[in-house]
């Protein structure tokens, strides 16, 4: 699917004109890409978010010299997915993290019970037994 494709189902979908749609579509865009260039991060929930990546500075190898060359650092925009997102596009691997969540939590408590101490009520200290000494004459 390309962008025209996508104008034309936002059209028939919503009942609007082609150029509105693309009107739509392109401030969206735009309005997404105004965001990340500042810095700000663009979050759908369901759907994902668009932040800014800063790439650092690195060395890097010309592959036809052999060369050493510095690459110069980077800002690049960067999409993550949201869960449902990734569970519309993957089933299994949702269905799967969904069948190790449940296990995963009792896990989880009994590790935080193993991590508090115990306090029990304080005993009292035991006194020596005395012995009686029978003595055999």
């Amino acid at each position: 699917m390309n962008k025209t494709d996508l104008i034309e189902r936002l059209a028939e979908k919503h009942s609007l004109s082609k150029a509105e749609a693309g009107r739509v579509l392109e401030t969206l865009l735009d309005t997404i890409v105004a965001q990340v260039k500042k810095g700000d991060a663009v979050t759908i929930p369901g759907f994902g978010s668009f932040k800014l990546h800063a790439r650092a500075a690195r060395n890097g190898v010309n592959p036809s010299t052999g060369a050493k060359i510095k690459i110069a650092a980077a800002k690049l925009p960067k999409f993550t997915p949201g869960a449902t997102f990734k569970a519309a596009v993957d089933a299994k691997a949702a269905a799967r993290k969904a069948a190790k969540a449940p296990a995963a939590k009792p896990a989880k408590a009994a590790k935080k019970a193993a991590a508090k101490p115990v306090v029990k009520a304080a005993k009292p200290a035991a006194k020596p037994a005395k012995k009686a000494a029978a003595k055999k004459k």
